[in-house]
């Protein structure tokens, strides 16, 4: 089966050439400028600028990894022959500086056309036995501001010998990658298909099966390019794709990738639809690794993206009368093929405990909007915002519920105009409730109605500043903040280690930060530049800050010494007797050494 040969293949390949493996980080990143992970260097991010260093972490400047990866831009392309949400990506980066650029230098420094382009023909042509007539490239073309990128045309053409005719170049849109956000290392990429034959590999008709991106250049604010002094490497190859053309398969899902779940889902219902078929498969896939990695149910960001996927399986699973639960059904079968190579996807009870609470909460409503849609001979913006209101049918379902003649003139735009007009009468209502004031919080992490939910807030984002401090007081200063959210009910702690907590290590904790309470340490903060904060303070996500920045500070002098120092935009309690006493009411993995705490904070 290529499922476990083509990671064994990829991985020893890099790993003799002197590259670190490093595991998959967890589907949730520690980047805030993004809500899931999309890419296999999103974890290596902080190395290409220079923030971290690879030879300290890695004792390499080149890294491989198969990374757990999902896409919410393919939520709607899924059910063709490729695209999918969750998905693997095999990864080899390389954050320079550059030394002898050749893949024949099987050492540790960084490298970069020669060798990447080298070892990527070399291991598809050679390891994988892919034949090299079938393959055709594309490198960049160039455009006004960045040239054509004739090195990389001269290693294909020269070097590897690939016939110039099978040299494709690319516009920027195909091979060019930009920066994430408004400024950062960027470049050139190149590519390498494979078609069903050579006639169709010189016509360029194929499936993508590796892309290298060149970070040779660095785009300031201003909008300019600038040569890097240490370019680097980054190499996706989407594993599921891989798959494809290994096995001589048309889809991702007839790969041995998604064949079992595939089957378990067609022998339960035979009178599904293909389209029905694969989005079950890859929403089930998608939706237990997003509950593995700690992702919760909810009506925005991450939760939302698990929300929708959870609630499409109900909906066909409602309208083709499915009576098995097919969601558990799937889970076994994923259980089977990844257990063993991602172990946080054998928390079943987790796991089916999330479908299970959602499943029961919308059923009913879900089985009642589908009836309802079958009312309609047109469905306008109005009635859908009314089926999604009423039903908890979200637009993408109606459309792909509804008979097409009722929703074929429907827009996004039209439900989203009402949904607007939803949001301004409830904010009208919400602000005649609490005297014109509406949220009297709200700084995107704590948010508060009522003088009550305020109270709590408070007391619970300080209280979660001093559960970090006895974290690290108990389990090591090696301990760092991976995320964390709060609610007037709870906060929700996310932290690097890599086993669960004994229950005398959570009761020390509980009692560490129960004793700071009791001592009514007073809590206030310090502007101060960037800089001077980083040689005093605790700051896990500095990119997200300012020139200046609050840190806040625990204890004084006079209490004994200051026991907690972080950045953080607050606000937060005056004194931590405000706080009352804290309970930790879960411990628990969100995915490879990640853990979870959630505790209260009662008065």
């Amino acid at each position: 089966m290529y499922f476990y040969k083509l990671r064994e293949d990829f991985l020893n390949f890099f790993k003799e050439r002197g590259h670190t493996i490093v595991p998959s980080s967890s589907l949730i990143p520690d980047d805030p400028s993004v809500l899931l992970t999309t890419a296999g260097m999103q974890q290596f991010k902080r190395y290409y600028t220079g923030e971290l260093n690879p030879f300290s972490d890695f004792g390499s400047a080149r890294t491989a990894s198969i990374q757990k990866c999902f896409r919410t831009s393919d939520i709607e392309e899924v059910g063709d022959n490729t695209h999918l949400t969750f998905f693997e990506m095999l990864g080899n980066f390389s954050f320079g500086p550059v030394g002898e650029d050749d893949p024949k230098n099987f050492g540790k420094e960084g490298y970069f056309k020669r060798a990447a382009i080298g070892w990527g023909f070399e291991l598809v042509t050679q390891v994988l036995k892919i034949d090299p007539a079938k393959i055709f490239v594309t490198v960049f073309g160039g455009d006004k501001e960045i040239p054509f990128d004739e090195e990389s045309f001269k290693i294909w053409s020269q070097e590897i010998g690939l016939p110039k005719e099978r040299i494709k170049l690319g516009s920027r849109e195909d091979n060019f990658w930009g920066p994430t956000g408004s400024e950062g290392p960027c470049g050139p990429t190149t590519e390498i298909y494979v078609a069903s034959d050579e006639n169709q590999a010189l016509q360029g008709k194929g499936v993508e099966v590796w892309n290298i991106v060149f970070n040779e250049f660095y785009k300031n604010k201003s909008g300019e390019y600038k040569k890097l002094e240490n370019p680097g490497i980054d190499t996706g190859a989407g594993y599921e794709r891989l798959l494809t053309v290994l096995e001589k398969v048309e889809s991702v899902f007839e790969t041995s990738a998604f064949l079992p779940l595939v089957e378990v889902i067609k022998k339960m219902a035979p009178s599904l639809s293909l389209k029905e078929l694969r989005v079950l498969a890859d929403h089930i896939r998608g939706a237990i690794f997003l509950i593995a990695d700690g992702v919760e149910p909810s009506n925005k960001e991450a939760g939302y993206v698990l929300r929708r996927l959870l609630r499409r399986i109900i909906a066909i699973k409602v309208k083709n009368d499915i009576h098995e639960d097919i969601f558990q059904l799937g889970y076994e079968e994923v259980k089977k093929l990844f257990g063993d190579i991602y172990p946080e996807v054998k928390d079943k009870e987790k796991i089916i405990n999330v479908w299970q609470t959602e499943f029961f909460k919308f059923e009913t409503a879900i089985s009642r909007g589908i009836k309802e849609l079958t009312k309609y001979q047109t469905i306008s913006g109005k009635d859908a915002f009314y089926l999604y209101e009423t039903f908890g049918l979200p637009f993408e379902l109606i459309k792909e519920l509804a008979p097409p003649q009722a929703v074929k003139n429907l827009s996004f735009q039209d439900f989203e105009e009402e949904f607007k007009k939803h949001q301004e009468i409830s904010r009208a209502g919400v602000q005649k409730k609490f005297g014109g004031h509406g949220l009297i919080l709200d700084t995107g992490e704590l948010k508060a109605e009522t003088q009550e939910d305020l109270k709590k807030v408070l007391a619970l984002h300080t209280a979660t500043h001093l559960l970090q401090w006895a974290l690290r007081k108990v389990l090591g200063d090696q301990i760092r903040q991976m995320g964390s959210d709060i609610n007037p009910e709870r906060l929700r702690f996310d932290f690097n280690f890599g086993r669960k907590l004994t229950e005398e290590e959570l009761k020390k904790i509980e009692d560490l930060v129960n004793e700071q309470i009791k001592k009514d340490l007073p809590v206030y903060f310090k502007e101060m530049p960037k800089k001077e904060a980083e040689k005093i303070a605790l700051s896990f996500f500095k990119e997200k800050y300012p020139d200046i920045v609050k840190v806040y500070f625990i204890g004084s002098e006079k209490s004994g010494g200051v026991i907690s120092a972080e950045f953080c935009g607050g606000p937060h309690v005056n004194s931590t007797k405000e706080i009352g006493s804290f309970k930790i009411i879960k411990e628990e993995s969100v995915g490879k050494g990640v853990r979870r705490i959630r505790a209260t904070v009662e008065f």
